[in-house]
């Protein structure tokens, strides 16, 4: 499920989210959304396994298949109606479906390899022993349960010791964290109140800056807060007993006055944050402000005070991405009562670190940040909790040895292949576009001769001699990895950037864009069954996997990546009048998704998802484009009675298969920039191709005159 624009991530990273939720490791402390969870996880489906196709390698399901529904009224139930059917979303989860398939296969993976590590009682200080350690740590209830609120005892002595709004400015540039999470770094919503995000300056080409992001809220996105929806207003109910619940549960004296303070001060945040579509406008994030000038512009918190806890005194320039949010944030810290920010702090502490407490604390926080706001029914296993936290807290040490066992060099060099011949057809693409002008074209293709690929695995693997890690501390554990992510990003602030670095593990399920290193990642998780297979019908590659390539490509020219040149710079190249085509083309796009309603009375918000959706339309095209140059003027064999073009464009439908709980699509309609499965399967209504193929008629439900199938690249 990737966001190609990730905006600063956008900026920096963009990624192909799919239709999956999951809660990451530790995280069912932070708000759980499909954003982290797309980053952390991809989980499995719980229906049997239909019976394979008469053709062993055809690479659908046609058993999948609903020969009731007309593929032009719905053409994801055409695609996926026989096992929507019978498809049940597996207590611990929120959603269910393709995605979740290959997530359960590399879930078992990983899990093997961790706990093979530990029975080889590996060298101290090697990778190996920090992930038996690590593992056999978070497994470890016992001393979970005797530390208690022992880990956290100088983070809560430190907030205790509050005394002024110099005070407070420290602590709170003391818990600045970096966000690595390529697919969310525009909304660090966590226990802090703004995130620090590091990569290259928008304009500035030649080294490596530090980005400011909004932050502090506990609830997913500031709609919880402010929305009139009568589920929101429901959540945020549950969010104050929550709240109340876990600072009884820690001691806390006058829990509940402390927690409507809380929610108190959450909600006025809340009311300085910027949206999501705004936070989209790189263009907005665009604010390069000297110290001076923070101070100037921003007043309220002790920026001095702020910036030297946090390690970054000798800074001398920052891009605030949100400037009205931060604008906003720091008045509230010279405005609001002490109290009620120590009270925060003592809550977005407890919150951080309660699936890491002890069970109490835990089944708290699931309940509200699973039950409540996902609809999950059960709490995921705890060595799925152990396996996920050790690969997210260790990626590149899990990673490792995850593509030493499961990513053979065929496969890699198989993907480099389709890669290729996807960059050819997108290219060939752009050559052969009637609207656009000759030296928009030229910009355009230098962008393509620059593009950086990176499929499975990085060149270089990160270094983690210098993380403590040990076999009786999970909490500490956990911290210890997040200071150490920190450390490598302010590490990088002033140095050229590396154009390839990854941003995701091997074993991680997607795929990301970096507009700013005009570069794509490609893990190897993402390279299997159902989504590729070296051994299938070139017809399904192409319509699943292809897609999510091409889907990473277009990345670079959606109305994010189009901003950026060939260099990565933010940096206008085209002409006014390509210019106004493509907008014209995208509001479009934007139209058609608003028109999509995901649950009763609720709509998808087209321009939230547009730079996504735009991917699926430029990715899907370019992958058709592809998979007919890769016959070599051969037609296509007919299989199973489909021709080569339905068996495209179902492969394509069923990448999309899903199930999701109502209460999570909810929170991914207000979070996720990705509009739901069920609608990025109907981004075939946009292709002339997939008309001719199922004899796609006027009247039909999907049907579109010609001169409003939206076309792009």
């Amino acid at each position: 499920m990737p966001r190609t624009t990730m905006i600063l991530a956008a900026a920096a990273v963009a990624c192909t989210c799919a239709a999956c939720s999951h809660q990451s490791s530790i995280s069912s402390s932070a708000p759980p959304t499909a954003a982290t969870a797309a980053s952390t996880a991809r989980a499995a489906t719980a229906a049997t396994p239909a019976p394979a196709s008469t053709v062993p390698d055809i690479g659908i399901n046609v058993s999948y298949i609903d020969h009731a529904v007309k593929p032009g009224d719905n053409f994801f139930e055409y695609a996926n109606g026989a096992w929507l059917k019978t498809a049940t979303i597996p207590a611990d989860r929120s959603s269910t479906g393709a995605f979740y398939d290959i997530f359960e296969v590399t879930e078992k993976h990983t899990a093997d390899l961790i706990r093979n590590v530990g029975a080889e009682n590996p060298a101290a200080g090697s990778n190996a022993r920090k992930i038996a350690d690590y593992y056999a740590a978070y497994m470890d209830t016992s001393a979970i349960d005797k530390a208690g609120l022992t880990p956290l005892k100088s983070e809560l002595d430190a907030i205790d010791a509050i005394k002024s709004r110099a005070d407070l400015a420290h602590v709170l540039g003391s818990r600045l964290r970096a966000d690595v999470d390529p697919i969310n770094a525009t909304n660090f919503h966590t226990q802090h109140l703004f995130g620090l995000f590091v990569t290259k300056g928008l304009e500035e080409a030649s080294m490596q800056i530090p980005y400011l992001l909004q932050g502090g809220l506990g609830m997913p996105s500031r709609d919880y807060y402010l929305s009139k929806d009568p589920h929101m207003v429901q959540a945020r109910d549950a969010y104050k007993t929550y709240i109340a619940a876990l600072l009884k549960q820690a001691g806390i004296a006058d829990a509940d006055k402390k927690a409507d303070a809380v929610f108190a001060l959450e909600t006025k945040i809340a009311q300085a944050q910027e949206s999501l579509v705004d936070s989209e406008d790189i263009h907005k994030a665009n604010n390069l402000w000297t110290m001076a000038e923070l101070s100037r512009k921003a007043p309220g918190l002790d920026w001095n005070q702020y910036f030297k806890a946090a390690g970054l005194d000798d800074v001398k320039q920052i891009d605030i991405w949100q400037p009205t949010a931060i604008i906003g944030e720091a008045k509230l810290v010279g405005s609001q009562p002490i109290d009620a920010w120590k009270d925060l702090l003592v809550f977005h502490t407890l919150n951080a670190a309660a699936p890491l407490l002890p069970k109490p604390y835990e089944q708290l926080n699931f309940d509200f940040y699973g039950k409540t706001l996902q609809g999950t029914p059960e709490q995921r296993e705890r060595w799925k909790r152990a396996v996920s936290a050790t690969s997210t807290d260790l990626g590149d040490a899990v990673g490792q040895l995850y593509v030493q066992k499961y990513f053979p060099a065929s496969s890699k060099a198989a993907a480099e292949a389709m890669v290729k011949n996807l960059i050819a057809a997108f290219r060939s693409g752009i050559q052969n576009l009637t609207w656009m002008s000759p030296a928009t074209k030229q910009k355009a293709e230098a962008k393509l001769d620059t593009l950086k690929v990176g499929v499975g695995y990085p060149d270089t693997w990160r270094d983690y001699s210098s993380l403590v890690i040990k076999p009786d501390d999970a909490l500490g554990n956990h911290l210890r990895a997040v200071k150490f992510e920190y450390e490598l990003a302010k590490a990088k602030i002033g140095k050229p950037i590396d154009d390839n670095e990854w941003w995701m593990t091997p074993q991680t399920v997607n795929a990301v864009n970096l507009p700013l290193q005009n570069a794509l990642n490609f893990p190897a998780a993402i390279l299997q069954p159902p989504f590729f297979d070296p051994k299938a019908d070139p017809a399904a590659n192409y319509g699943a996997i292809g897609a999510i390539i091409g889907h990473e490509i277009s990345h670079s020219f959606d109305n994010t990546g189009a901003d950026f040149d060939a260099q990565g710079r933010l940096k206008n190249w085209w002409t006014p009048a390509d210019l106004r085509h493509f907008e014209a083309a995208t509001n479009a796009l934007a139209a058609q998704y608003s028109k999509y309603e995901a649950l009763p009375g609720l709509y998808v918000n087209g321009k939230q998802t547009l730079g996504e959706d735009i991917a699926d339309v430029s990715g899907l095209t370019a992958s058709y484009r592809a998979y007919h140059l890769s016959l070599d003027g051969k037609p296509a064999p007919t299989i199973d009675g489909l021709t080569g073009d339905q068996r495209f464009f179902i492969a394509f439908g069923q990448a999309w298969r899903s199930k999701i709980r109502d209460a999570a699509l909810r929170q991914r309609l207000a979070t996720d920039v990705h509009a739901p499965a069920e609608f990025r399967a109907e981004t075939v209504r946009n292709l002339d191709p997939w008309y001719k193929a199922f004899d796609v008629q006027p009247g039909q439900k999907l049907y579109l005159q010609p001169d409003q199938r939206v076309k792009i690249w």
